[in-house]
């Protein structure tokens, strides 16, 4: 039973767990979707009643049928490389490949359907009150007079992209921003506003949640510090033990959103409460276990490589 992780080329993170797989001796099979059509080849078969399917990368072949789990990591774009790259080959093509994918009894790390739902941010917001963290106080608004009223009641608030920097535009970097009540809010009419509560934190706090598995590591910030993706600050991370009360909210929250893997992000304030600030459903790993020594890599690893007890493999009558 093989592993399939979807993923470019250039990604680090993904090779920290390849090396892991095979260390386990966990057959593994890697391919961007980009690649498809042209240095990847697939073909699904639904005859007779019975399903069967086929990808080959680089000589190597996958069967659907001995296909254990299926790790989401970075994959680019259906058909984003090939030589008649057109709206239609990329849907054509995206068709194909997860209708395929979608059609064993493969586990997903994370399900396509959970992830797009765990990338929106309101959503995560109300998810993580609802799995009890503390989460600051927050508006997403296209109306001035709201965004407003919202800075004038609490004096110190942080704007910030939702989504991050545009995938289709200029290299942009989008840093959390901190203003008062003096600010221009015209523009909010423009498109949707994120204001939220600023957070006065020592400290900026990672959790990745693998499977059940937690790791938490901290990184002392410096005084007035609004972004800690930005700059550096000098400190290390560092790991530390995850709250009681914290472990039951992050199980919580991943079991309402349906995700195997969860990347954490917290700011701890003066009085040592972890805020709730955001969970990428595809949140890197890789820094912090290079400073840390945490095992995420070998833990992603065994959960891709275990065999789920309700896995069967599709019948085929043929």
């Amino acid at each position: 039973m093989s592993v399939l992780i979807l993923t470019s080329e250039e990604d680090v993170t993904a090779d920290m767990v390849v090396a892991a797989l095979h260390g386990t001796g966990t057959p593994v099979l890697r391919l961007d979707p980009a690649d498809l059509p042209g240095k990847a080849v697939m073909s699904a078969d639904y005859a007779h009643g019975d399903f069967d399917g086929h990808l080959s990368v680089n000589g190597h072949v996958l069967s659907m049928g001995g296909l254990r789990s299926v790790w989401v990591r970075r994959p680019g774009e259906p058909a984003a490389h090939a030589t008649d790259r057109s709206p239609w080959l990329t849907a054509e093509t995206r068709q194909a490949l997860y209708g395929m994918l979608h059609s064993a009894a493969a586990r997903w790390m994370n399900h396509p359907r959970n992830a797009d739902q765990a990338r929106l941010k309101p959503w995560q917001l109300r998810v993580a009150h609802l799995s009890g963290f503390a989460v600051p106080p927050t508006v997403f608004t296209t109306a001035p007079r709201l965004a407003r009223e919202f800075v004038e009641e609490y004096r110190e608030v942080v704007v910030k992209s939702a989504s991050g920097p545009p995938s289709d535009g200029p290299a942009l970097t989008l840093p959390t921003t901190l203003i008062g009540p003096d600010a221009d809010f015209s523009t909010v009419a423009a498109g949707p506003a994120l204001l939220q509560r600023y957070v006065h934190k020592r400290a900026d706090i990672r959790l990745t949640c693998v499977g059940t598995r937690l790791f938490a590591a901290r990184k002392a910030a410096e005084p007035g510090q609004v972004d800690g993706r930005y700059g550096d600050t000098g400190h290390p991370w560092e790991p530390v033990p995850v709250p009681d009360r914290i472990g039951k909210s992050v199980h919580e929250y991943v079991t309402l959103a349906g995700l195997a893997y969860a990347a954490f992000d917290f700011a701890e304030d003066e009085d040592g409460i972890w805020w709730f600030l955001e969970c990428n459903q595809g949140g890197q790993f890789g820094f912090v276990e290079l400073e840390t020594g945490q095992p995420i890599a070998a833990e992603v690893a065994l959960w891709l490589a275990q065999r789920r007890a309700d896995q069967r493999r599709p019948h085929n009558r043929r």
